[in-house]
């Protein structure tokens, strides 16, 4: 049986994530207040935001932006995309 939490983005109970995904207090507040879709959905949004702005991780400004547009999608409600995406048409 999943361990259940009450997600805070998503504003339900559900399946909360097994680990905690993030190092050290914020990734405990993710473990401990997030759920496995909301997690899912946040992965994304992240891929896409990598790879439409061209992102290199290894840059410590890429890693600390990409951070402050989880905290925002996650904790502060608000929604974040990367810039120029257009998702496909069917």
């Amino acid at each position: 049986m999943s361990r259940m939490v009450q997600c805070i983005k998503l504003k339900t109970q559900a399946p909360g994530l097994e680990f905690p995904p993030y190092p050290g207090d914020l990734g405990v507040k993710i473990w401990q207040s997030i759920s496995q879709e909301a997690w899912a959905n946040w992965i994304q949004i992240q891929t896409r935001i990598v790879n439409e702005n061209r992102l290199n991780l290894a840059d410590a400004r890429a890693r600390k932006y990409l951070t402050e547009q989880m905290q925002r999608y996650l904790f502060e409600d608000q929604e974040v995309d990367a810039h120029g995406y257009v998702p496909p048409t069917e």
